[in-house]
């Protein structure tokens, strides 16, 4: 058996018509041509859809396999999963999203095929000015209202917005209507599924020349109705410096880790822990790219590697995202 090692992976693209360029002209991401490049999808096992391993003996294996056939290794005291629990991707937001929502694990379960719920995080590497997070209901905003609003082509109205800035750390539980705005570039962590309730796309048409579809009555079953608004996070103090805690629930933690001199150590605790960079570049000992890990670029430490060494080219800011 191949003792595993930190793994990179092959972006996978997603293009649709809110996508733009910034995958390839900030992040450095292999793209094609055309100005519809909408998601990379760093980390993901989720049927088709596969991270294929980039280097090493593991290369073309993809995550499932891994987990198949390396689920100790790969996954420490998380093993008995069948398929790994989190997928992580990076969003060019060039136009706004669609008002969206998503269902929960006991909603998704019923769902042909099944499906994961999916709660998710966003993490923002840069915001042009004006940029707008649609995140939850205004107070007192009820199914019945928002049915109206609908109706009546006014949703926005009913939804709690901010102007994000770089950096901002916004958690979306399962439940909540959402939708990002034009001018955004932003980390995702989200449960692995990909069951999306699409409730309003702004009376855009795609490339059929045709309305996207909309799921009305599925979404609006799935709100959670009790959330209401929803703000930035305030990152939380660790006991270990340079490290904060942005979020901790039920379905993953994430940390933001400064990666200064002397260098970092990661994982080593008997789980998996998937690093994103978020400025700055480190050398990852024991990556088998050969090459430093940079903004919007991720790796995923086995939970049988020991302690990770991650040297910086000059001070870095990392994720780390973890299970609890």
């Amino acid at each position: 058996m191949t003792p595993l090692y930190p793994l990179r992976f092959q972006p996978v693209f997603r293009r649709y018509l809110w996508g733009g360029r910034r995958l390839a002209t900030e992040l450095g991401k292999p793209i094609g041509a055309g100005n519809d490049y909408a998601e990379s999808w760093e980390v993901v096992d989720h049927g088709a859809d596969q991270s294929v391993v980039a280097a090493g003996p593991c290369a073309g294996l993809t995550l499932n396999q891994l987990v198949d056939n390396h689920a100790l290794e790969l996954l420490g005291r998380h093993a008995g999963l069948s398929q790994f629990p989190l997928l992580v991707k990076m969003l060019d937001a060039h136009r706004t999203l669609s008002v969206q929502v998503h269902p929960n694990d006991a909603r998704a379960a019923r769902l042909t095929p099944p499906d994961q719920g999916k709660t998710e995080a966003w993490v923002i590497l840069a915001a042009e000015p004006g940029s707008r997070i649609y995140a939850g209901l205004k107070p007192g905003i009820d199914r019945a209202t928002l049915t109206a609003a609908l109706e009546q082509g006014a949703v926005e109205t009913c939804l709690h917005q901010f102007e994000p800035t770089t950096g901002d750390c916004i958690f979306i539980p399962a439940g909540t209507v959402h939708a990002l705005g034009a001018g955004l570039l932003v980390a995702e962590i989200q449960q692995s599924s990909d069951t999306t309730y699409r409730l309003f796309d702004w009376n855009r048409v795609g490339s059929d020349g045709q309305p996207r579809a909309l799921h009305i009555e599925s979404g609006l079953e799935a709100i959670d109705y009790r959330l209401g608004p929803i703000s930035a996070q305030t990152p939380r103090p660790t006991n270990q410096p340079g490290r904060e805690r942005l979020i901790e629930c039920d379905q993953f933690v994430i940390d933001r880790v400064a990666c200064r001199t002397p260098p970092l150590e990661l994982g080593g605790d008997e789980r998996f822990h998937v690093v994103c960079s978020l400025a700055g570049q480190v050398d990852v000992a024991g990556d088998l790219t050969r090459s430093p890990l940079q903004l919007g670029q991720t790796c995923l430490l086995p939970a049988a590697l020991g302690p990770t060494t991650f040297s910086p080219a000059s001070e870095a800011v990392l994720l780390d995202v973890y299970l609890p």
